[in-house]
């Protein structure tokens, strides 16, 4: 079990420093674009993503998933997965190629057909590198990943910050994704010193498309509603909305799902490790669910409280549209770790029907939702995802609870003591904020006040997520 442990706390520490230092240097030369280029630009791409997504999901096809819980896997395993991968990768950027000009008619945006066929060579440069990855992940290897996705976003950042600055203007985020996803591919095939040592297997393939097809479906359905909004913003209003809604979405994932993912990376291969026992399982997902809400609650109560000093001194004036919605997001926003931690357990238990089921259900509530909300505007889409996401809370956790009897009242339990300092943080953190002017002074004071009276409540009630965050740090060097 203490191995177990420190696995895990490695698995945590670099997953961390991969997530965070990549995603912040890619924040902030995020930024640096933003404030060179145009709402319409990153509209422009936005329209384009969806599409991306679905290729992206369509090349994994579950397989990434299948060979991490599968507890026999071997080289035919993966150079079977490995040839399938980039196999569909070709397929499918050669479906968005000739479909380009379709697409620029759907939006009737002439320039998205070169776009198109330009941006989507990342479907097949991504396809390249997903077994390297999943391998990686199997040994909880998250530091090789840190490399290879710095360096990356590193040189891909800075050559698209020189594009937007001599005026190429959407081009410029559109040459950054392919060099960030190129040197990402190569730099993983140098550093996992992986190359496939064995053919295509029929035998191999049915096994892991029978676990991964259910989450192929699954998948397919998650991104096609995790972007559906993106859709119907971009057919229904300008590139201008659909650029904030897109920049509001953003800096609603830099903590939400980078956490998440954070969590999700780690915790799939340890409780996959443990998942024949059901007492071990439990305490170790009850400990994630709590731990994961401990740190995320307050990132996005915090940064609803401090959205609109900080859009303003980060982006400027021209994308002050930004904040109502970014305001909202962080509500969904909140609850995104518990929903991908629930589901996690039906792919460890290997459940991947039920997961399919699960995610069924929920896409029909969303289309209802987004067919009433619609024709009231993109604020009243945005709060249609709140109520979808407390309803997606109680249907995971009701199937949660049926797995390793930890369902939706005993979560609750959990979570709303972690809710309430939250809360109070946010008070102080308004209440802070009224004394000065300034949006920087607002930044820095607010921040301030957030953590100080966060981690005092948090003491004082005794929190003992507080003493695990604690004391991994104080550990860290020795894992």
């Amino acid at each position: 079990m203490n191995d177990l442990k420190q696995k895990t706390a490695k698995g945590f520490l670099w997953s961390a420093i991969e997530r965070f230092s990549v995603q912040g240097l890619q924040f902030i030369m995020g930024l640096v674009l933003a404030r060179l280029l145009l709402p319409s630009d990153y509209g422009l791409v936005g329209m384009l993503i969806i599409f991306l997504a679905i290729s992206q999901t369509l090349i994994d096809s579950g397989f990434s998933s299948a060979l991490i819980q599968k507890k026999n896997r071997n080289d035919t395993d993966y150079s079977t997965a490995f040839f399938f991968n980039i196999g569909v990768g070709l397929f499918l950027y050669l479906i968005l190629f000739f479909c380009a000009p379709l697409i620029a008619n759907f939006y009737d945006t002439p320039e998205l057909s070169s776009l198109t066929k330009v941006i989507g060579i990342n479907v097949f440069i991504t396809s390249l590198a997903i077994v390297q990855r999943a391998k990686l992940t199997i040994k909880l290897d998250f530091k090789t990943q840190a490399k290879a996705s710095f360096a990356s976003v590193f040189i891909g950042g800075c050559v698209g910050i020189a594009m937007a600055y001599k005026g190429y203007g959407v081009w410029a985020l559109v040459i950054q994704s392919l060099l960030r996803n190129g040197l990402n591919t190569l730099f993983l095939w140098l550093l996992s010193k992986w190359v496939p040592n064995g053919g295509f297997s029929k035998t191999s393939f049915k096994e892991l498309f029978s676990f991964g097809s259910k989450l192929l479906g699954a998948g397919l359905l998650d991104t096609i509603y995790r972007n559906i909004y993106l859709i119907v913003i971009g057919k229904i209003f300008s590139a201008r909305e659909l650029g904030f809604y897109t920049r509001a979405k953003q800096f609603q994932q830099l903590p939400s799902e980078n956490i998440t993912g954070i969590i999700q990376r780690v915790t799939f291969p340890v409780l996959s490790s443990i998942q024949d026992d059901d007492e071990k399982l439990l305490n170790a997902y009850r400990t994630f669910i709590r731990l994961s809400v401990f740190v995320v609650f307050p990132l996005m109560i915090g940064l609803a409280v401090v959205a609109e000093p900080l859009i303003r001194l980060v982006l400027t004036e021209k994308w002050m549209p930004t904040v109502p919605l970014l305001q909202l997001l962080c509500i969904p926003g909140m609850m995104f770790p518990v929903h991908a931690i629930n589901l996690n357990i039906l792919n460890v238990k290997g459940r991947s029907d039920l997961f399919l089921k699960l995610e069924i259900i929920k896409k029909i509530v969303i289309t209802i939702v987004i067919l009433i909300t619609f024709s009231f505007g993109v604020k009243a889409m945005v709060i249609g995802q709140i109520f979808t996401s407390f309803i997606a809370f109680f249907i995971n956790t009701h199937y949660s609870g049926k797995m390793i009897n930890y369902g939706t009242w005993k979560q609750i339990k959990d979570i709303m003591p972690i809710a309430l300092i939250a809360l109070l943080m946010a008070f102080g953190i308004w209440g802070s904020m009224l004394i000065v002017n300034n949006d920087a002074a607002k930044l820095l004071i607010g921040i301030m006040s957030g953590i100080l009276v966060y981690t005092v409540s948090a003491k004082i009630g005794n929190y003992k997520e507080l003493n695990e965050i604690v004391n991994f740090f104080k550990t860290k060097k020795k894992v």
